[in-house]
Protein backbone atom coordinates (compact mmCIF):
# COMPACT_ATOMS: atom_id res chain seq x y z
CA UNK A 1 0.00 0.00 0.00
CA UNK A 2 2.76 2.47 0.97
CA UNK A 3 4.66 1.56 -2.21
CA UNK A 4 1.63 2.39 -4.39
CA UNK A 5 1.12 5.75 -2.66
CA UNK A 6 4.81 6.54 -3.03
CA UNK A 7 4.69 5.71 -6.75
CA UNK A 8 1.60 7.91 -7.23
CA UNK A 9 3.29 10.82 -5.46
CA UNK A 10 6.46 10.42 -7.53
CA UNK A 11 4.42 10.20 -10.75
CA UNK A 12 2.50 13.34 -9.78
CA UNK A 13 5.68 15.30 -8.95
CA UNK A 14 7.43 14.13 -12.12
CA UNK A 15 4.52 15.15 -14.36
CA UNK A 16 4.41 18.60 -12.74
CA UNK A 17 8.16 19.00 -13.13
CA UNK A 18 7.90 18.07 -16.82
CA UNK A 19 5.10 20.61 -17.28
CA UNK A 20 7.18 23.29 -15.53
CA UNK A 21 10.14 22.56 -17.85
CA UNK A 22 7.87 22.70 -20.90
CA UNK A 23 6.38 26.03 -19.81
CA UNK A 24 9.87 27.41 -19.23
CA UNK A 25 10.90 26.41 -22.79
CA UNK A 26 7.77 27.94 -24.35
CA UNK A 27 8.38 31.21 -22.49
CA UNK A 28 12.02 31.22 -23.64
CA UNK A 29 11.16 30.65 -27.32
CA UNK A 30 8.95 33.75 -27.28
CA UNK A 31 11.94 35.88 -26.19
CA UNK A 32 14.34 34.95 -29.00
CA UNK A 33 14.87 37.42 -31.85
CA UNK A 34 14.09 34.56 -34.24
CA UNK A 35 13.51 30.85 -33.88
CA UNK A 36 12.75 28.23 -36.53
CA UNK A 37 10.50 25.20 -36.30
CA UNK A 38 11.41 22.10 -34.28
CA UNK A 39 13.47 23.94 -31.64
CA UNK A 40 14.59 21.52 -28.92
CA UNK A 41 16.57 22.23 -25.78
CA UNK A 42 17.41 19.88 -22.90
CA UNK A 43 16.88 20.49 -19.21
CA UNK A 44 19.04 22.72 -16.99
CA UNK A 45 19.64 25.26 -19.76
CA UNK A 46 20.82 28.83 -19.15
CA UNK A 47 20.06 31.60 -21.66
CA UNK A 48 21.15 35.22 -21.11
CA UNK A 49 19.58 37.92 -23.31
CA UNK A 50 17.70 35.77 -25.86
CA UNK A 51 16.62 38.92 -27.73
CA UNK A 52 20.05 38.92 -29.42
CA UNK A 53 19.80 35.30 -30.62
CA UNK A 54 18.54 33.79 -33.89
CA UNK A 55 18.00 30.07 -34.42
CA UNK A 56 17.20 28.29 -37.68
CA UNK A 57 14.98 25.25 -38.11
CA UNK A 58 15.62 21.89 -36.41
CA UNK A 59 17.92 23.21 -33.68
CA UNK A 60 18.76 20.70 -30.95
CA UNK A 61 20.77 21.07 -27.73
CA UNK A 62 20.94 18.49 -24.97
CA UNK A 63 21.30 19.09 -21.22
CA UNK A 64 23.10 22.03 -19.62
CA UNK A 65 23.18 24.26 -22.72
CA UNK A 66 24.52 27.70 -21.72
CA UNK A 67 24.36 30.61 -24.15
CA UNK A 68 25.04 34.25 -23.24
CA UNK A 69 24.83 37.53 -25.16
CA UNK A 70 26.28 40.28 -22.98
CA UNK A 71 25.14 43.81 -23.85
CA UNK A 72 26.42 45.39 -20.64
CA UNK A 73 29.29 44.62 -18.26
CA UNK A 74 30.63 47.00 -15.59
CA UNK A 75 29.84 50.16 -17.54
CA UNK A 76 30.77 48.72 -20.94
CA UNK A 77 28.04 48.49 -23.59
CA UNK A 78 28.01 45.92 -26.39
CA UNK A 79 25.78 44.99 -29.33
CA UNK A 80 25.99 41.18 -29.36
CA UNK A 81 24.45 38.94 -32.00
CA UNK A 82 24.33 35.15 -32.12
CA UNK A 83 23.09 33.57 -35.35
CA UNK A 84 22.66 29.79 -35.62
CA UNK A 85 21.60 28.15 -38.89
CA UNK A 86 19.39 25.19 -39.73
CA UNK A 87 19.94 21.61 -38.54
CA UNK A 88 22.53 22.47 -35.87
CA UNK A 89 23.01 19.84 -33.17
CA UNK A 90 24.72 20.35 -29.80
CA UNK A 91 25.39 17.54 -27.36
CA UNK A 92 25.62 18.23 -23.59
CA UNK A 93 27.48 20.96 -21.68
CA UNK A 94 27.92 23.57 -24.42
CA UNK A 95 28.85 27.14 -23.42
CA UNK A 96 28.63 30.04 -25.91
CA UNK A 97 29.58 33.57 -24.80
CA UNK A 98 29.16 36.65 -27.00
CA UNK A 99 29.70 40.42 -26.82
CA UNK A 100 30.32 40.86 -30.54
CA UNK A 101 29.16 38.32 -33.16
CA UNK A 102 29.01 34.54 -33.31
CA UNK A 103 27.63 32.74 -36.34
CA UNK A 104 27.17 28.99 -36.78
CA UNK A 105 26.22 27.75 -40.24
CA UNK A 106 23.79 25.06 -41.34
CA UNK A 107 24.26 21.36 -40.56
CA UNK A 108 26.98 21.74 -37.92
CA UNK A 109 27.45 18.98 -35.35
CA UNK A 110 28.96 19.56 -31.90
CA UNK A 111 30.01 16.95 -29.34
CA UNK A 112 29.99 17.71 -25.58
CA UNK A 113 31.90 20.09 -23.26
CA UNK A 114 32.55 22.76 -25.92
CA UNK A 115 33.28 26.44 -25.27
CA UNK A 116 32.84 29.08 -28.00
CA UNK A 117 33.63 32.71 -27.20
CA UNK A 118 34.28 35.97 -29.05
CA UNK A 119 35.74 37.71 -25.97
CA UNK A 120 37.75 37.39 -22.80
CA UNK A 121 38.44 39.30 -19.59
CA UNK A 122 41.13 41.90 -20.26
CA UNK A 123 44.12 41.77 -22.56
CA UNK A 124 47.89 41.60 -22.20
CA UNK A 125 48.50 45.34 -22.05
CA UNK A 126 50.63 46.85 -19.31
CA UNK A 127 48.69 47.47 -16.12
CA UNK A 128 45.97 44.90 -16.81
CA UNK A 129 47.56 42.47 -14.36
CA UNK A 130 46.90 45.01 -11.59
CA UNK A 131 43.15 44.41 -11.99
CA UNK A 132 41.65 41.19 -10.62
CA UNK A 133 40.40 38.99 -13.50
CA UNK A 134 36.68 39.29 -12.72
CA UNK A 135 36.93 43.10 -12.79
CA UNK A 136 38.92 43.40 -16.05
CA UNK A 137 37.02 44.84 -19.04
CA UNK A 138 35.63 42.45 -21.64
CA UNK A 139 37.62 42.54 -24.89
CA UNK A 140 36.81 40.99 -28.28
CA UNK A 141 39.47 40.22 -30.90
CA UNK A 142 36.71 39.70 -33.45
CA UNK A 143 33.76 37.59 -34.42
CA UNK A 144 33.60 33.80 -34.46
CA UNK A 145 32.22 32.29 -37.67
CA UNK A 146 31.71 28.55 -38.03
CA UNK A 147 30.68 27.83 -41.59
CA UNK A 148 28.30 25.08 -42.72
CA UNK A 149 28.83 21.33 -42.32
CA UNK A 150 31.49 21.63 -39.58
CA UNK A 151 31.98 18.81 -37.07
CA UNK A 152 33.42 19.87 -33.70
CA UNK A 153 34.76 17.14 -31.40
CA UNK A 154 34.56 16.59 -27.66
CA UNK A 155 36.08 19.20 -25.33
CA UNK A 156 36.96 21.80 -28.00
CA UNK A 157 37.56 25.49 -27.23
CA UNK A 158 37.01 28.04 -30.03
CA UNK A 159 38.60 31.42 -29.30
CA UNK A 160 37.77 34.96 -30.53
CA UNK A 161 38.51 36.17 -34.06
CA UNK A 162 38.34 32.70 -35.62
CA UNK A 163 36.62 31.46 -38.78
CA UNK A 164 36.24 27.72 -39.26
CA UNK A 165 35.75 26.90 -42.94
CA UNK A 166 32.97 24.71 -44.24
CA UNK A 167 33.22 20.92 -44.12
CA UNK A 168 36.04 21.08 -41.56
CA UNK A 169 36.55 18.75 -38.61
CA UNK A 170 37.97 19.93 -35.27
CA UNK A 171 39.53 17.08 -33.26
CA UNK A 172 38.70 16.35 -29.63
CA UNK A 173 40.16 18.71 -26.99
CA UNK A 174 41.57 21.11 -29.60
CA UNK A 175 41.98 24.81 -28.79
CA UNK A 176 41.27 26.81 -31.94
CA UNK A 177 43.16 30.12 -31.83
CA UNK A 178 43.52 30.78 -35.59
CA UNK A 179 41.19 30.46 -38.56
CA UNK A 180 40.72 27.03 -40.11
CA UNK A 181 40.51 26.66 -43.92
CA UNK A 182 37.58 24.77 -45.40
CA UNK A 183 37.79 21.02 -46.00
CA UNK A 184 40.46 20.38 -43.37
CA UNK A 185 41.01 18.48 -40.13
CA UNK A 186 42.54 20.53 -37.29
CA UNK A 187 43.55 19.20 -33.86
CA UNK A 188 45.87 19.93 -30.95
CA UNK A 189 46.71 22.78 -28.57
CA UNK A 190 46.87 25.15 -30.31
CA UNK A 191 44.98 23.52 -33.18
CA UNK A 192 47.05 22.79 -36.29
CA UNK A 193 46.41 21.28 -39.70
CA UNK A 194 46.30 17.48 -39.53
CA UNK A 195 44.80 16.63 -42.88
CA UNK A 196 43.39 18.23 -46.04
CA UNK A 197 40.07 16.66 -46.99
CA UNK A 198 39.39 15.86 -50.64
Amino acid sequence: MIGKIKNKILKYLFSHFEQFEQNKKVALIAKFKQVGKNFQIGKDFSVHNPKYMEFGANFSALERFRIEAWDYFQGQKFTPRIKIGDNVIFNTDIHIGCINYIEIGDNCLFASRIYITDHHHGDTSEGMIEIIPSQRPLVSKGAVVIEKNVWVGEGVVIMPGVTIGENSIIGANAVVTKSVPKNTVFAGIPAKLIKQLV
